[in-house]
């Protein structure tokens, strides 16, 4: 088995290549946009350790697959001859609004804004769900410039109600009660 070398040094000056092989400086907003999903599925990696329930860990490793699905696609260069093989479907999507579904089956009604926090699995969920709304807004700011993929940011928008309706469930079966925002 050969190993391969982790470090290449290509990277040094402040650029890397994009999937084609486009340099470009690692402070774009390429980068910065698949850089937060890559952060948000490392979150994401986190927040598993936390799980109990198969159900919902089972979902959020198959989200665990989209995303690098999606930093492939956002990690592509556009204009490269060499189309990225990865994609984000209308069946992905749905796959994601039946996890939402799933997690807020059998939870009371919204009674509020909650604050962020809990039982520790869903204070890690409601970081991921802010990572996750970072990363979208990253990617709807890449999108200005440059085209996304619509089923991608559909997946991103859907994804941060899933790591709300989570959180709350965590809270819900761990018999933590939601601190409900004060307005003054």
């Amino acid at each position: 088995m050969r190993k391969c070398n982790v470090y290449t040094r290509t990277g040094d000056h402040g650029e890397t290549s994009l999937v084609g092989g486009k340099r470009v400086p690692k402070a774009c907003l390429r980068l910065e946009s698949y850089g937060t999903i890559d952060e948000l599925n490392s979150q994401l990696g986190l927040l598993l350790t936390y799980l109990n329930e198969p159900a919902d860990c089972e979902c959020l490793i198959e989200i665990q697959h989209r995303l690098f699905s999606i930093g492939t696609i956002l990690a592509t260069d556009p204009e490269s001859n060499q189309p990225c093989k990865c994609q984000i479907t209308e069946e992905d999507i749905m796959e994601l609004e039946h996890c939402i579904d799933q997690a807020n089956d059998g939870m009371p009604g919204w009674r509020g804004f909650t604050l962020p926090g809990g039982c520790r699995a869903a204070a890690v969920a409601h970081v991921c769900r802010t990572v996750c709304r970072r990363a979208e807004r990253k990617i709807y700011a890449l999108d200005a410039g440059e085209p996304v993929d619509k089923n991608v940011t559909a997946y991103i928008n859907r994804l941060s109600d899933y790591l709300y309706v989570l959180a709350c469930r965590l809270n819900f079966l761990g018999g933590t009660d939601e601190i409900l925002w004060c307005k003054r």
